[in-house]
């Protein structure tokens, strides 16, 4: 894949603490998230996060109450 244009920028805001090669190149951390039935540490707070359970079904159960 050609380099993000986006990627130092998208740094900045992303709060995955989890060490990998997609870092910043959300596009690719989404599809391989999505692939695996997960979602990617930015729909987290930074609290959920730090469990590592990006499942669904977490998603739900932590946003369930919001509006």
């Amino acid at each position: 894949m050609a380099e993000c244009l986006n990627k130092q920028k998208n740094l900045k805001k992303c709060n995955c603490t989890y060490p990998c090669s997609r870092k910043g190149l959300c596009c690719e951390c989404i599809a391989y998230h999505l692939a695996r039935k997960e979602l990617p540490a930015c729909f987290f707070s930074k609290k959920d996060e730090a469990s590592y359970d990006r499942s669904f079904e977490h998603f739900c159960r932590i946003n369930k109450n919001s509006k």
